[in-house]
């Protein structure tokens, strides 16, 4: 592994090039990534309210959107068209109330910029199994979005909740600097003070105590 290492390099050492560094903390570049944000956030959530409480509840709380988009799709490989009839066509029922729900917490979690990242991660992974399904439509768009969000997740959730908890967890920190600070110089100034007072009562007398040699 050390070989390894020392032929290609640390990983954990590459820096980040430099205008990508300046984009992931730009305040004003954080607008453009809110704006991103919530906007996927809403497509998601219009997808998931449509499936939950909208006109495709029926379809999908019972499974037979699901029954049908996994039957009647052109997947994109062979092994996948296999997964979906003998896996997904089978549990359609519980994996429609699973695709609804998630879709409503992926936009949920966008649009108040909650687990940013994390939501983004599972729009794009519900956004794979849809075009491994047969279905483009928006998916490429939407995924573009996803992953700009990711990468830019220092800025895109500063906006939210997320950067509500950053903000909290930095004045904690701070807080305890402070503080730790201000112990350490109390503690020196103690231990100087003690040395001073022993210095001072030091007694004087101490040729008495010590003996002398002379030459004979």
């Amino acid at each position: 592994m050390a070989n390894l290492l020392g032929l290609v390099g640390d990983p954990s050492k590459v820096a980040t090039p430099r205008p990508l560094y300046r984009l992931q903390r730009s305040k004003y570049a954080a607008l453009v990534w809110t704006a991103m944000r919530v906007w996927l956030g809403i497509m998601w959530l219009q997808a998931g309210i449509s499936k939950l409480w909208g006109a495709e509840s029926t379809a999908f709380l019972h499974g037979a959107g699901v029954k049908g988009f996994a039957s009647h799709g052109v997947p994109a490989y062979s092994w996948w068209g296999s997964f979906l009839h003998s896996f997904v066509v089978p549990n359609a029922g519980w994996i429609g109330v699973l695709v609804a729900l998630a879709e409503f917490a992926i936009g949920a979690g966008l649009v108040v910029g909650f687990l940013t990242p994390i939501a983004s991660i599972a729009s794009l992974a519900l956004l794979f199994t849809y075009v491994m399904s047969g279905t483009a439509s928006v998916t490429a768009f939407y995924a573009l979005f996803a992953v700009v969000l990711l990468v830019m997740w220092p800025t895109s959730s500063w906006i939210g909740i997320d950067g509500l908890i950053s903000g909290y967890r930095q004045r904690r920190a701070a807080s305890a600097s402070t503080t730790s600070t201000t112990n350490t110089v109390d503690r020196r100034s103690t231990t100087i003070g003690s040395g001073t007072g022993s210095i001072e009562h030091a007694p004087n007398e101490t040729s008495s105590d010590v003996p002398v040699l002379s030459a004979r």
